[in-house]
């Protein structure tokens, strides 16, 4: 390449243009699968252009898996992770500014090494059938698989039931649990010499056996009885022993209680023994090669039960007989208790109201209440006892009685045109029917053209729209069922507006807002209160302003003030029925103009040699603020930088400032009043970014090595003219005479010393080199102005 590069100096120097030729770094490549390359192509001549072509003929485009790194003569292209597919011939192609061009080829050759494809180790087989131990092994070309057990190679002529498949499986006919160990899968490449293995561990399982001690067992219920079941297993791998009842899987539980032992033994205990315990029980036992399971009965003796005890139902007043029958062996004693208040009662007792009473025989109590009250209403408890256990079971006594009504709200409030709700709430059993009345007649469930009746469970509404003086008045609700029959009178009276609201007082004045409280009116007028009105206006003026509460509360702000200006306000109360009066009125004066409050400041960086400083606007004293006034200097100056802000801003600006330097901030608002007090601040800014280290941190290593091999090239080029124009010496002297056939007289020394000099200025000056261009482009640097952050390229100058 040096020898090229010092021909094409001698060519350009004699004044003749040089051909246009390519060469690449390397003719032929062998590449395995997944490695990568990169080959050089490089332009000796004046190429435009340099682009690489793949084997089917297509230009490269960069890719994630294709790189291309392309300068005026030069281009390295990239193979990485290479495939299969990437086999074949690239070209690199030069064309110069004439449309000739020219190309160079390289011959890339891609092979698979060996490789073990995703081999499972271990590999597990149930005992008795044929295994198959797969070793998945590529490579180009195919390679030669040859197994091993115990440092032995598996040969079929010496073991009978081994054989290597035609895709380099193992298989092992009737494998048994003597067939288990390691077995080595070696691979191997004779044209490459290239040879590995994998190790691969094969398990044989074997299906479990399972057996029982005992296949039943006798216990009593309710004895807080345990028993235990007891199954032996074997199996390879250890058998996972389960315990199951009517088709589920028993879970450890306060009854069931489950224990592992060594050597296979599994027991299941039952405890506190019932009679719903009894019945089959089985014991599996599963692993990977299959499972076994066996069947235990449980038999449990029975205990008292109760067999009748019916719900009754009794009216109030009247006699309640409730019967409970139970069976057991021996029979079982009966009790009763009330669940309201935990009462017991049993055979032969009496209450000492007389009420409750108790008479049994052979299984069969009967409790009998006299004079039911609503209070009995409720859960009754029979309990049947033996000395084996007891059975307990629970009845309703329901009470049946005459509608009581539930409210005493019975007088409402409305006025003409305002439709209103009676409600007639009852409570009865069974349930009642309802019927409304007014002056004797009967009011039917499809209304009149003022009124309408909504019925529900235990409630019925009278909805009324007045509509005169006589639809107010008394109306009459009826409830009846088969107990008997309950009345109650409601009253519709006519509402009223609300009475004035009283205690205004005037809170929070300032330029421009007030806020004005009062007290509830005494009277609402019957129906309740929508909102309040608040009525405000400048003293001298005729015309009050409006403003409405929020729903019912009693306080309301009011806004858009005018500063320095006394206000009359009063407030009145509206219902449905409409507007009450007003209250007395009161005099306020809100607050004058003055100068705003200190404006709250944070900061944050901003780009480069800039601070962005928030601004909070305060109370801006009744007016607009018009503008921030911003001085700010180092803590080692004495002169202040001055900086306005409009008021509507809510950020300043401060640049260009210095790095690694402390700031005083003195913040000012004003309004047309005049000035607030200043707010204080101090920020600091910190050291220079390093601007080298961070252009070179964006170049690879390969860059960085190329920028200093240019470098060094360049001065040696420079190091040669300088021989040649000053002693006459040097590689680029020698050239010359040898191409040029002159030689160097002392007449003729000024003539070629000025030639010589004009035609390197023209190659130097008009030819652009790569690391020229690159030097340029990538040594910048940055320049903080006040408009912001603009990067200016140094001037090349400095290096012509």
């Amino acid at each position: 390449m040096m020898l090229k590069l010092v021909h094409l100096l001698g060519v350009l120097v004699c004044g003749s243009q040089a051909a246009l030729q390519v060469s690449i770094s390397l003719n032929k490549v062998e590449l395995s699968v997944g490695e990568s390359k990169f080959f050089i192509c490089t332009a000796i001549g004046e190429p435009v252009r340099l682009e690489w072509y793949n084997p089917q003929g297509e230009r490269i485009v960069p890719s994630k898996r294709m790189a291309l790194h392309t300068e005026t003569s030069r281009s390295r292209l990239i193979i990485y992770n290479a495939i299969i597919e990437d086999a074949g011939i690239y070209r690199c192609q030069a064309t110069d500014a004439s449309g000739h061009t020219e190309e160079a080829s390289v011959v890339l050759e891609i092979y698979q090494r060996l490789t073990f494809r995703d081999v499972q180790s271990p590999q597990e087989f149930r005992h008795g059938e044929t295994a198959e131990v797969v070793c998945d092994v590529i490579s180009s070309p195919v390679p030669v698989v040859v197994w091993y057990y115990q440092d032995k190679e598996i040969t079929e002529e010496h073991h009978s039931r081994y054989q290597v498949l035609t895709n380099n499986n193992l298989q092992i006919r009737q494998v048994t649990k003597a067939d288990e160990g390691v077995y080595r899968c070696e691979a191997s490449v004779e044209a490459r010499g290239e040879i590995d293995f994998v190790d691969i561990a094969m398990v044989v399982n074997v299906p479990p056996v399972l057996s029982v001690f005992q296949q039943s067992f006798n216990a009593t219920a309710d004895y807080q009885e345990s028993v235990t079941f007891t199954c032996m297993t074997s199996g390879s791998p250890d058998p996972v022993v389960t315990w199951h009842r009517k088709g589920q899987q028993l879970e450890p539980s306060e009854q069931y209680i489950i224990t592992r032992l060594e050597g296979g033994r599994s027991m299941l205990t039952i405890r506190n023994i019932r009679q719903g315990d009894g019945g089959s029980y089985t014991c599996k036992a599963t692993n990977k090669a299959g499972s076994q399971e066996r069947e235990i009965f449980l038999k449990v003796f029975v205990q008292p039960h109760i067999t009748q005890l019916k719900n009754v139902t009794a009216v109030e007043g009247s006699a309640a007989m409730i019967s409970c029958v139970a069976e057991g062996e021996p029979l079982p004693d009966i009790s009763w208790r009330r669940a309201s208040d935990g009462q017991t009662f049993v055979d032969g007792d009496k209450s000492q109201d007389g009420r409750f009473e108790v008479r049994g025989r052979h299984g069969k109590s009967v409790l009998t209440i006299s004079g039911v009250r609503l209070t009995d209403l409720g859960r009754f408890d029979c309990e049947a006892l033996s000395r084996i256990g007891g059975h307990q079971k629970s009845m309703f006594l329901d009470i049946e009685y005459i509608p009581k009504f539930l409210t005493n709200h019975t007088i409402y409030y409305s006025w003409e045109g305002n439709p209103v709700n009676i409600s007639c709430d009852v409570m009865s059993n069974p349930p009642a029917t309802m019927l409304w009345r007014r002056e004797r007649f009967t009011i039917s469930a499809e209304g009149t053209a003022n009124t309408r009746v909504h019925s529900a469970d235990g409630k019925s509404v009278l909805e009324v729209t007045p509509m005169s003086d006589r639809d107010f008045g008394r109306y009459n609700c009826t409830a009846r069922n088969n107990i008997g029959v309950r009345y109650q009178e409601f009253i519709l009276a006519q509402a009223d507006v609300p009475s004035n609201p009283y205690s205004v007082r005037l809170s929070a004045v300032s330029q421009r807002l007030a806020t004005v409280t009062f007290m509830k009116p005494d009277s609402h007028g019957g129906v309740p209160i929508s909102y309040y009105l608040v009525q405000y206006k400048e003293v001298g003026s005729q015309e009050w302003k409006d403003v409405k509460s929020h729903s019912i509360q009693t306080t309301v702000v009011l806004t858009g003030l005018e500063p320095n200006t006394t206000y009359e306000v009063r407030v009145a109360a509206v219902n449905g029925k409409g507007q009450g009066e007003f209250s007395h009125t009161e005099t306020f004066q809100t607050l004058p103009i003055r100068e705003p409050s200190p404006p709250a400041v944070h900061g944050q960086r901003g780009m480069g040699k800039a601070y962005r400083l928030g601004l909070v606007k305060q109370d801006d004293g009744g007016m607009p603020i018009v503008e921030y006034i911003v001085k700010y200097k180092t803590d080692k100056e004495e002169q202040w930088m001055t900086k306005l802000v409009p008021g509507a801003n809510d950020f300043a600006m401060l640049q260009p400032l210095q790095w690694n330097t402390r700031y005083e901030v003195e913040i000012t608002a004003r309004n047309v009043k005049g000035l607030s007090e200043p707010t204080f601040y101090q920020f600091f800014m910190p050291q220079k970014p390093d601007i080298t280290e961070s252009l070179f941190s964006g170049l690879g290593l390969g860059t960085v090595v190329g920028l200093g091999l240019g470098a060094l090239l360049l001065l040696l080029v420079l190091v040669d003219v300088s021989c040649f124009f000053l002693r006459h010496c040097g590689l680029l002297m020698c050239i010359t005479r040898t191409l040029c056939g002159k030689k160097t007289t002392t007449s003729g020394k000024g003539k070629d010393i000025e030639e010589g000099k004009a035609a390197y200025l023209y190659t130097y000056n008009s030819r652009p080199t790569t690391f020229s261009t690159t030097f340029s482009t990538t040594y910048s640097t940055t320049e903080a102005t006040a408009e912001g952050r603009k990067w200016k390229r140094v001037s090349q100058a400095g290096y012509d």
